[in-house]
């Protein structure tokens, strides 16, 4: 794998971090995105221990601009991106429908989903034109792509979108050898979930703790997905804490 090129944004911390270091495992290089360059930097520090070259570039996924210099400057570091892990997001804050602020709505929604829209169209635009030609794009959903939590309008609403995504991308890069796929990821051990193991939220309304997963877990099957030859694709993985509400959530 060593000549295989990954973009992995968010890759500063959690799952993102994870998942590119268990690729710098596997031998691939790595382009790392993310808004602060600090992170990214540490990041590329430890991919580096395995030998894999990382490309830092500090990017707001939710800026076409600097999208476009995220690919071109993958473009030009190593001539072609084999695999984008589309993971930048936030859970934004729980709020009642009827108190959600517009612009708490809008800021979830600009950077789940408009902002993985962006990078898989600069994904999509470089796997077509370059040779050879092709590559997989490997979405972040979540399990709230199937159910929600409670107080989770923004969160959940765009993940079901990050789903419609996942779909259409897979269509559509049919004709130029691009797979896409998406895993959705319940309870996995990192910054943003830290609550989990305090008490979250419960469909009754009660506060409860939550079983969690080590990220390591989601990293692996991540890799197991991108280095499927793109004749063949995983659509939709689910990885979750075995325990936690999901089957049965409320």
């Amino acid at each position: 794998m060593s000549e295989q090129i990954a973009v992995v944004t968010g890759a500063g911390s959690g799952v993102g971090r994870a998942v590119a270091l268990e690729l710098a495992a596997g031998g691939w290089r790595l382009v790392l995105a993310g808004r602060r360059a600090e992170p990214l930097h540490g990041t590329a520090e430890l991919a580096g221990r395995s030998g894999a070259p990382a490309l830092v570039v500090p990017t707001d996924v939710t800026d076409p601009d600097a999208v476009d210099a995220l690919f071109a400057a993958a473009e030009r570091h190593f001539g072609r991106v084999d695999l984008l892990f589309n993971n930048a997001g936030t859970f934004g804050g729980a709020a009642p429908v009827e108190e959600l602020a517009l612009a708490d709505w809008r800021a979830v929604v600009d950077l789940n989903l408009t902002g993985a829209f962006l990078c898989a169209q600069g994904a999509f635009r470089l796997m077509k034109r370059q040779d050879p030609q092709g590559g997989r794009i490997i979405n972040n959903g979540s399990i709230s792509a199937h159910v929600p939590r409670p107080q989770s309008t923004a969160y959940t609403a765009t993940k079901h979108a990050v789903t419609g995504l996942t779909k259409s991308l897979s269509l559509d890069g049919r004709p130029y050898r691009i797979a896409c796929g998406q895993i959705d990821i319940g309870n996995a051990a990192t910054d943003m979930t830290a609550a989990m193991s305090v008490g979250v939220r419960q469909a009754d309304g009660r506060i409860a703790a939550e079983p969690t997963m080590d990220v390591a877990d989601v990293a692996r099957t991540v890799r197991h997905m991108a280095e499927l030859p793109l004749e063949a694709n995983v659509q939709f993985a689910t990885v979750l804490a075995t325990t936690m509400p999901y089957i049965g959530r409320g």
